[in-house]
């Protein structure tokens, strides 16, 4: 059941995108393409850091738990079993860097 929502705001996610895009698309018609192209490349940085700390949180409570359940058998295997927790959130942080690189790209409007 959770998954099924979690689809139904990804298909929503993305339909928002879509439109914004073609709003976007017709507002370039309108006006100076290079406030739109801006808009596009800030859109892109959000969701280069949205999908990846979606995905980091995700990760990283399937991790945690397993660790705290590994934990409660074993004590003495938690310190080794907290790398795998670093390697799950270097990914939110390679992406928190990639949307720090698109945001300094842009040109001054």
């Amino acid at each position: 059941m959770k998954r099924a929502g979690i689809l139904w705001a990804l298909v929503f996610a993305m339909l928002l995108a879509g439109v914004l895009n073609v709003g976007c698309a017709m507002a370039a018609e309108a006006a100076d393409q290079k406030i739109v192209d801006l808009g596009m490349i800030a859109m892109a940085a959000g969701i280069a850091i949205g999908i990846a700390g979606f995905g980091a949180g995700i990760g990283l409570g399937m991790g945690v738990s397993s660790i705290a359940a590994a934990g409660a058998e074993r004590p003495e295997i938690i310190g080794r079993l907290f790398i795998y927790v670093v390697f799950i959130e270097a990914i939110a942080i390679y992406a928190l860097i990639v949307s720090i690189f698109i945001v300094i790209m842009l040109p001054a409007a």
